[in-house]
């Protein structure tokens, strides 16, 4: 590819492949607009190839074979960095780290406030998202590490390691027969009628491993949830840690939900990502 090419250009590069906008771009990265042409006319130019059709804002055949090559020419920069930062023992640079939002709420910020005190070096952004949300930015390198309930798909691109569990309530509507209840067994469950997240959801997954609730209703939040069994609508499962105002929350024995982190094989041994499984 030359010795004139730049790190600069292919971190260029890869933001304008992402965005398909030279505006968007320019934004992000903070560059002037003329700039960021400037650097994709002289990669474009060090290839000898045209890496997008500006009239239809898409990527050649050129580009979109491209863009594996920056992201793997990037990532192993990053490596490079990481392990010296190894040899100083102690990490800095960004970590992005994405995460449910009742773990964005309830759980992380005290790992967080723990890792930033140990290491004031590393700048950290939180990111909140969906469980398959949080599980492709991971994948495509947007998300260093990602905190969920319950284990990621089977992936080889993936790390994963249990960090904590949360048991789980039952909340039902006041006067409902089951909130009379100190505590409630699955068994105790079985025909009464149920609000569930979607299909997918790692909610969703708590309930649909217990045998004997129905699912009359789904909901699209946790707090959409809460909100409707306290209107009455019906029960639901939720971890402890969530407060729902309005519903009582009646403890279920023996049913807990794992909190795992995620994050990409490849990066197992960066500084950052293993002093926050550490941390966590």
């Amino acid at each position: 590819m030359g010795d004139l090419m730049e790190l600069r250009h292919l971190r260029t590069f890869r933001v304008v492949a992402r965005t398909l906008n030279l505006t968007r771009a320019a934004a992000e990265l903070h560059y002037a607009q003329s700039s960021v042409t400037e650097q994709i006319q002289a990669l474009e130019a060090e290839l000898g190839a045209k890496l997008f059709d500006r009239g239809n804002r898409t990527l050649t055949a050129a580009g979109k074979r491209l863009v594996g090559y920056a992201d793997q020419v990037l990532e192993l920069v990053e490596e490079a960095k990481a392990a010296v930062d190894d040899e100083r023992g102690e990490p800095d640079g960004d970590l992005t780290i994405g995460a449910l939002e009742t773990l964005c709420a309830h759980w992380v910020p005290g790992i967080l406030s723990a890792y930033r005190t140990r290491w004031p070096r590393v700048r950290l952004t939180l990111e909140e998202g969906g469980r398959g949300e949080l599980y492709q930015s991971v994948r495509e390198s947007e998300v260093d590490v990602c905190f969920t309930f319950g284990d990621p798909p089977r992936d080889p691109t993936f790390a994963t390691r249990k960090v904590g569990e949360t048991p789980l309530v039952v909340i039902v509507p006041p006067g409902h027969p089951l909130a009379a209840k100190e505590e409630l067994r699955t068994e105790d469950l079985r025909g009464v009628g149920f609000l569930a997240t979607p299909k997918g959801c790692g909610f969703r997954e708590m309930l649909d491993r217990i045998d004997g609730p129905v699912i009359d209703t789904e909901v699209g939040s946790l707090a959409a949830l809460g909100r409707c069994v306290a209107a009455g609508m019906g029960c639901g499962i939720v971890p402890a840690l969530v407060n729902h105002p309005g519903a009582v929350a009646v403890p279920l024995a023996g049913e807990t939900a794992d909190v795992t982190m995620t994050w990409r094989r490849r990066d197992e041994h960066k500084p950052g990502i293993a002093a926050l499984l550490a941390s966590a």
